[in-house]
C-alpha cells in the first residue's frame, strides 16, 4: 500500500518490537518518519538509518513521554522537521509483570503514565497540529488485554482499556475536525527470544490461535497504515484487532 505523497508520521517508541515494525511499514508506503526513542537510542538511530537507506526520510527524536512538556516538544519537533503531521502513532508502552497483591500505587502510576497519560498528551498535541492542516489520523497501540485481562497484568490491562476509550472519546471530539482515531489491539507478537523464554505460552498461543503463528511486528505495522490511509477516510473510534483470529476462539 502506498499512502498519498507529504505524509508525515509520528511512531513513539519506534527504536524497536512492533514500533520498528511499525516505522519501516510507514516509509515502505511512503512516509517520512520520525522514530522516536526514550532511553535507547542505538535502536532508533537503526531504524532511522533503514529507512535512508531504502530511500525514505527519518529523524530520530528523544524524549520522555512521561512528562507532558516533553510530549509536547516531541510532536513539535516531528511536525518541524516533516513540515506537518498527517499521522500519529500511539505505541510507546511497558508492560510489566506485577500481582495486584504486592503492586504499590508507584508502579500502578509509572505504567498508567506510559501507557495511557502519553496517549492523551501526545494525541492533544498533534490535534493542534493536524487541526491547521486538513486533519489526520491517530492510532494507539491498545492490546486484546484491554478485554480480555490476564494474571499480574492488572495496572497494564487497566490502561490498555483506557487507551481504547481515550481514542473512541477523541474520535467523537475530534471528528469535526478532520482527525480521525483509531485503536490497534495486537495478538502475541514474537521477538527475539520470546520462545526460550516463555515457552509453555508461546505453545499454548499456537494451540488456540485460528491462523497457526505468533503474530509480527510487521503486521501491526500494516494495520497502522490502512488507517492513516485514504482507504479508512470514513474509519474512526474503532478498535482494530490484530491477534490472528485468537479472540473468536470460546473460552468454555
Amino acid at each position: 500500500m502506498k499512502l498519498p505523497a507529504g505524509q508525515v508520521a509520528l511512531v513513539t517508541g519506534a527504536g524497536g518490537g512492533i514500533g520498528r515494525g511499525i516505522a519501516l511499514r510507514f516509509a515502505r508506503a511512503g512516509a517520512a518518519v520520525a522514530v522516536h526513542f526514550r532511553t535507547a537510542p542505538e535502536p532508533a538511530r537503526e531504524v532511522a538509518g533503514l529507512i535512508r537507506e531504502s530511500g525514505g526520510r527519518a529523524v530520530v527524536v528523544q524524549g520522555d513521554l512521561t512528562d507532558e512538556d516533553d510530549c509536547r516538544r516531541v510532536v513539535r519537533e516531528a511536525a518541524e522537521w516533516g513540515g506537518g503531521l498527517t499521522a500519529l502513532v500511539n505505541n510507546a508502552g511497558v508492560q510489566p509483570v506485577r500481582e495486584l497483591a504486592g503492586m504499590t500505587a508507584e508502579e500502578w502510576r509509572a505504567v498508567v503514565d506510559t501507557n495511557l497519560t502519553s496517549v492523551f498528551a501526545c494525541t492533544q498535541a498533534a490535534a493542534e497540529i493536524m487541526r491547521e492542516r486538513d486533519g489526520g489520523s491517530v492510532t494507539h497501540i491498545a492490546s486484546i488485554e484491554a478485554s480480555a485481562p490476564a494474571p499480574a497484568h492488572a495496572h497494564y490491562c487497566a490502561s490498555k482499556a483506557a487507551v481504547v476509550m481515550h481514542a473512541r472519546s477523541a474520535a467523537l471530539e475530534y471528528g469535526p475536525l478532520g482527525i480521525r482515531v483509531n485503536t490497534v489491539s495486537p495478538g502475541l507478537i514474537d521477538r527475539e527470544g520470546l520462545a526460550d523464554a516463555w515457552p509453555e505460552g508461546v505453545e499454548r498461543w499456537r494451540r488456540a490461535v485460528p491462523l497457526g503463528r505468533l503474530g509480527r511486528p510487521e503486521d501491526i505495522g500494516d494495520a497502522c497504515v490502512f488507517l492513516a490511509s485514504p482507504m479508512a477516510s470514513w474509519l474512526t473510534g474503532h478498535d482494530l484487532v490484530v491477534d490472528g483470529g485468537v479472540s473468536a476462539r470460546p473460552t468454555w
